[in-house]
């Protein structure tokens, strides 16, 4: 990727509609409410704008799993939820779904402690990287084989407080990671 600034992929208008939209869908799923789990720290902004646009009873929670051990695809929970959703209706919210390991891990430990249906919310669903066979229930955002920054979305902790998503350049960002600062703030 050659570019000299980020590239607007969704501007908050377009990511309100987005998650009004992915609301309603769950809102009329789940009647009977849900528990909302966020994958932290990425869908904490979805997550914080989901819970105001659904019209049903939720729980929030969270949980947050390492990074993949290199050439492992193996994660952990280090942070664990607080809740029991034993016999519960619960949407897992991700900012991005992507090869579909953490998802696939995440679907598994919410069936072994006996929820009653897992569903999946993902702000983007990039499935050009897919190695499980997964997918989300409700999606945002198809999205290319592009790195993103914003709405929760980060590099090194910057940019996820972006109120918009862009595209951006990994080298870039590798070489210095303020790279994009004098051009998004």
């Amino acid at each position: 990727m050659d570019r000299a600034g980020p590239e607007l992929y969704a501007s908050r208008g377009a990511i309100e509609q987005a998650v009004g939209r992915v609301a309603a869908q769950i809102s009329e799923q789940c009647s009977d409410g849900a528990v909302l789990v966020s994958v932290l720290k990425g869908s904490l902004p979805f997550l914080a704008d989901l819970v105001r646009a659904v019209d049903i009873a939720v729980e929030v929670d969270f949980l947050a799993l390492s990074r993949f051990a290199a050439d492992s695809g193996r994660v952990r929970l280090v942070k664990d939820l607080d809740c029991d959703v034993t016999g519960r209706e619960v949407v897992l919210v991700e900012d991005i779904v992507d090869t579909g390991l953490s998802l696939g891990y995440l679907m598994g430990e919410m069936h072994r402690r006996s929820a009653d249906s897992v569903a999946v919310a993902a702000l983007l669903n990039r499935s050009a990287r897919r190695i499980l066979p997964v997918a989300p229930d409700y999606v945002g955002f198809e999205a290319p084989d592009e790195f993103f920054l914003g709405y929760g979305l980060d590099w090194a902790g910057r940019y996820r407080n972006l109120d918009r998503l862009v595209i951006a350049d990994p080298g870039l960002l590798a070489d210095d990671p303020d790279a994009y600062v004098p051009m998004l703030y």
